[in-house]
């Protein structure tokens, strides 16, 4: 036996055993416990072409985070001039991230610059000037670098927050990946409903409490009569029988009195007086504590629960509400109380999301994909099989026996690391085929050149091999380097592909060079033939 036979029959042996022992779990069915325990039990994960599902991509509307930013701040800033009795009319947002403010008098402008300062430092003084009648108007600018933090935090957040809606939906294997400018790429494959999947992603779930305004006639009010710091909302009803939506108009103060932002838990509950689902949400200790002020200082006032700018419900507050918990009502079916009590467990977004781009794969079309993609590796499996055997006779046996255990490493390799395989992978495999009947041409046509000079057979194979080498090394890696250059710039199915291709490249080499070899000098030393039918 030539040197390092047995090394090389060890190592071929074990890669076959691991490689067959990552496929079990794909071909076969339901794996023993213990299986499961010791051995690989994860099956080849399936692009959303090939088993059907939901590609989404989503941008975060990080200027209206930024916005909001401003908007609380307008608001924190009506507290802070109060308790440093900075005497001013209230604080407005302007375009453009800016906040508008006009003091009473000259002597408060050094107070207010320094609180600025200190408590505010991504805010600067834009423009200062002195009205006629002796008021000051500031305007106060939000930093650029201050921009960029908010919206790269908001896109972050954004990407978490979809996560656990995903995760709590019960979408298996789902990617979530973020992309450029803000963008959020979401693939859920084999998912039923997909319009229910959007409204749960898309669903900013703004929870807002806000105290209505009764002075007001919503009847009557309208948009340029409305009260100084009020806004005219309405409260959506369904009519079950019919299926038709009503919207009444409320008016409530604009100021939040409290928002969704401390939320701990969110339930679906069955009411048991009207027998219709609500969602009861609890607070945290904070949350509960400011929601008994709220409730404590407005009994009897009626409390508008507003989520994403529609009014859920109005329910006057009969007496203060201590235990830390509420309940939204509204004309939910049991589905849509789910949902809300969802993206109310998982967090608002902290800016809308828009949707880019929306494909839906049917299970059939993926089904369909799937058969057709195995027809066509089968079918270009048995043409290449067939012609290296009938060509080159027992060489076409090593290098079919070659492309055989291709298959299993390439399938093998896409389990172990996890892959993914698209439409475009099974390409890849298809195109690896035929690169690794390349690797073999070559040798064995090198094998011939030495036999057609007279050499003998072991000597034509040690020949063959050696020089046949090197030229399919420097073909394969640069094949590979284009596969990573794919693998890097590329997205979606372009990956796929390029990881296919890279496993594919890797075990030709492999199975071209080591398992054939290993093969002829098995035949070569245990027959010793004198002539090679190659």
């Amino acid at each position: 036996m030539p040197k390092n036979f047995a090394m090389k029959a060890t190592l071929v042996g074990v890669v076959i055993i691991l490689a067959l022992l990552y496929l079990v779990p794909t071909l076969g069915g339901k794996l023993p416990s213990w299986w499961t325990n010791y051995l690989p039990a994860d099956k080849i994960h399936l692009g959303l072409d090939l088993q059907g599902g939901m590609h989404l991509i989503l941008e975060v509307e990080t200027a209206k985070a930024v916005e909001a930013a401003v908007e609380r701040t307008s608001q924190e800033l009506v507290r802070r001039m109060h308790e440093d009795k900075i005497r001013a009319i209230r604080p407005q947002t302007e375009p453009g991230n800016k906040i508008a403010i006009t003091l009473l008098h000259e002597n408060d402008r050094a107070k207010l610059e320094d609180l600025i300062k200190q408590s505010y430092p991504d805010y600067k003084v834009a423009s200062a000037r002195t009205l006629s009648d002796g008021k000051i108007a500031m305007t106060l600018q939000l930093s650029a670098a201050a921009i960029k933090h908010i919206a790269e935090q908001a896109s972050t957040q954004a990407l978490e927050t979809i996560r656990n809606r995903v995760d709590q939906f019960g979408v298996s294997e789902p990617e979530i990946l973020p992309q450029a400018d803000g963008r959020i790429l979401i693939q859920l494959p084999g998912i039923k409903d997909p319009q229910r999947a959007v409204a749960l992603i898309g669903k900013t779930a703004q929870l807002e409490f806000k105290l209505v305004d009764e002075s007001a006639n919503p009847a009557t009010v309208t948009k340029a009569t409305l009260p100084p710091g009020d806004e005219l909302l309405y409260v959506y009803r369904r009519d079950r029988a019919t299926g038709r939506t009503s919207k009444d108009p409320i008016v409530v103060h604009r100021r939040v009195a409290m928002t969704g932002a401390n939320i701990t838990d969110a339930r679906v509950q069955i009411d048991s007086q009207y027998n219709e689902p609500y969602v009861s949400i609890s607070f945290d200790s904070r949350g509960a504590r400011q929601f008994a002020d709220v409730t404590s200082r407005n009994v009897k006032k009626r409390l508008a629960i507003v989520l994403d700018g529609k009014v859920q419900s109005a329910p006057v507050i009969q007496e203060a509400i201590t235990g830390g918990e509420a309940r939204i009502t509204g004309d939910f079916s049991m589905e849509e109380a789910r949902d809300l009590a969802v993206v109310l467990r998982s967090g608002a977004l902290p800016a809308p999301v828009r949707i880019l781009e929306e494909r839906t794969v049917g299970p059939s079309l993926g089904r369909d994909s799937i058969n057709q993609g195995i027809t066509s590796m089968a079918v270009g499996f048995l043409l290449v099989v067939l012609f290296i055997l009938i060509y080159y006779r027992l060489g076409g046996v090593v290098a079919d026996l070659a492309l055989l255990l291709n298959l299993v490493l390439i399938t093998a390799a896409l389990a172990a690391f996890q892959a993914t395989l698209t439409l475009p992978g099974i390409a890849g495999i298809i195109l690896t085929i035929g690169m690794a009947v390349d690797a073999n041409v070559l040798i064995f046509e090198r094998v011939r050149e030495e036999l057609r000079m007279g050499k003998t057979p072991f000597a034509a194979v040690e020949a063959g091999y050696g020089k046949a080498t090197l030229t399919i090394l420097d073909a394969n890696i640069t094949t590979l380097i284009a596969a990573l250059v794919l693998f890097q710039f590329g997205t979606g199915p372009i990956r796929g592909f390029a990881v296919t291709l890279s496993i594919g490249i890797a075990s030709s080499l492999f199975t071209a060079i080591t398992f054939t070899r290993l093969l002829f000098d098995l035949y070569l030393h245990q027959f010793r033939p004198k002539k090679l039918l190659i």
